[in-house]
C-alpha cells in the first residue's frame, strides 16, 4: 500500500511540475486614455482597489498568478471580468450598455456579489464598507441619468 501511495505522489508532483510549463499570457491590453472611464477622485479609490484587478486593463498580477493551476484560475477570471466590464473601454459601449452597467454596479456591490468572495479571500483591503457602497451607487445613479438616451 505504501509503494502505491508513493507511486501516486510522484506521479502527482510530476503533473504539478509539467503544468508550470503552460502559463497563461497576463499581459494587459494597451490602454487609450480617450477609452478610459473618468471618475472622481473619491469613486476611483474605491474602483482601484476593489474593482480593477478584473474590470480593467490594469490589472496587478500577484505572486501566485505564476503557479498553475492558480493561473490558470486567475486568468479565467480577469478574462470573463473583462468581458462583463471593463472601465478602460467604457467610451466604446454604447448609452444603453452603460446605463445598464451603471445599474449593475450599485446592484453588485450592495448585494455583495462584488468583490467576488475568492478575491476576497486573498486581497482583503478590497472589501467595500458601507459608505463604498453608498458611494459607488450615488456616483453610479448620478452618471446613469446623465446619459442620453
Amino acid at each position: 500500500m505504501k509503494k502505491v501511495l508513493k507511486i501516486i505522489a510522484i506521479v502527482i508532483a510530476s503533473g504539478l511540475i509539467i503544468l508550470q510549463f503552460f502559463r497563461p499570457d497576463f499581459t494587459n491590453p494597451p490602454v487609450n486614455s480617450a477609452e478610459v472611464l473618468q471618475v472622481p477622485e473619491n469613486v476611483g479609490a474605491i474602483l482601484k482597489r476593489s474593482c480593477n484587478d478584473c474590470h480593467s486593463n490594469e490589472t496587478v498580477y500577484p505572486w501566485y498568478s505564476k503557479i498553475q493551476p492558480s493561473g490558470w484560475f486567475l486568468k479565467d477570471h480577469i478574462d470573463e471580468g473583462r468581458r462583463e466590464l471593463n472601465f478602460s473601454i467604457w467610451t466604446t459601449y454604447e448609452n444603453r450598455k452603460k446605463r445598464r452597467k451603471f445599474e449593475e454596479i450599485c446592484d453588485q456591490v450592495k448585494y455583495k456579489s462584488m468583490p467576488l468572495p475568492s478575491y476576497l479571500w486573498v486581497h482583503w483591503s478590497a472589501e467595500m464598507s458601507d459608505a463604498d457602497i453608498k458611494t459607488l451607487c450615488e456616483w453610479a445613479n448620478a452618471e446613469s441619468v446623465k446619459i442620453a438616451e
